[in-house]
């Protein structure tokens, strides 16, 4: 693995919460960070928050192959590109009832088909690094918690993880996929201002009894990216406070016991 000090690191949704986080935690260890998202203003708004870190901002639509070759090449005279983040992703329709064809085939363009564009468009430059793919998936990829078209598509970015993983770990290329749980992000404040009780009643379910923070996730994509996980590729790291462990309310229940 080679010194990661004068090389890119690439996040796509850096706008968001998360991304933002994670931009941050890779500031530390990469020269620069290449801030993706299709929104504009967001993406002006990250790099004011992220002042202190060296940033660059790069609009792009990650589900169209042009604009993510043009993006590829100007990323390609700023240096060369280490560590690549697929964090861009998106869930609408809450239920298969309300899933519509439509619905089913964007999330499915935004969550699984962009994060295999995005490696294509920097796969040369990976190669050249013997750079890192650290894929942000979900729990919903795991289990049913909702969200059908955005849970399958998640699901299968776990699998193109472990693709990449296998056909390219002759090059020296990583792939890993990290899979958050409930996060405070401005898209779940959204939901607690329908219902103000929501984080509440989800951090019941998390065994540590907290929900998961945007910093809890980056500090996981800055370790799979870094020295300490080089031989770490193919793996799926659940940061949920220990949800898909299982439910201590459920053990409770089948088990009869106070101890859970």
């Amino acid at each position: 693995m080679q010194d990661r000090k004068d090389q890119l690191a690439v996040v796509t949704g850096a706008a968001g919460d998360i991304g933002r986080a994670i931009a941050a935690a890779l500031a530390e260890t990469h020269a620069r960070v290449v801030l993706v998202d299709i929104d504009a203003d967001a993406l002006s708004g990250a790099v004011s928050l992220l002042s202190d870190s060296e940033v660059i901002a790069k609009t792009c639509d990650v589900t169209d192959p042009q604009d993510l070759a043009r993006l590829a090449a100007e990323v390609a005279e700023l240096g060369d590109v280490a560590t690549l983040v697929n964090n861009a992703g998106a869930a609408r329709a809450v239920s298969l009832h309300d899933t519509t064809p439509e619905i089913w085939r964007k999330d499915n363009a935004l969550n699984l088909e962009a994060p295999f564009l995005c490696f294509r468009a920097f796969e040369e430059a990976l190669k050249r690094t013997q750079g890192s793919v650290v894929n942000i998936t979900s729990v919903n990829g795991m289990a049913v918690f909702g969200h059908p078209a955005y849970s399958a598509a998640k699901a299968g970015l776990i699998h193109l993880t472990k693709l990449i993983a296998v056909e390219y770990g002759k090059f020296g290329i990583r792939a890993n996929a990290v899979a958050p749980g409930t996060v405070r992000t401005q898209a779940w404040e959204a939901r607690a201002a329908t219902n103000p009780r929501v984080f509440e009643e989800a951090q019941h379910w998390y065994p540590l009894q907290r929900i998961v923070k945007p910093e809890d996730v980056a500090n996981a994509v800055a370790f799979l990216s870094g020295p300490q996980a080089a031989a770490i590729s193919g793996v799926c790291l659940p940061v949920d406070c220990g949800l898909t462990a299982g439910q201590a309310p459920l053990a409770r229940t089948f088990s009869q016991s106070e101890h859970y």
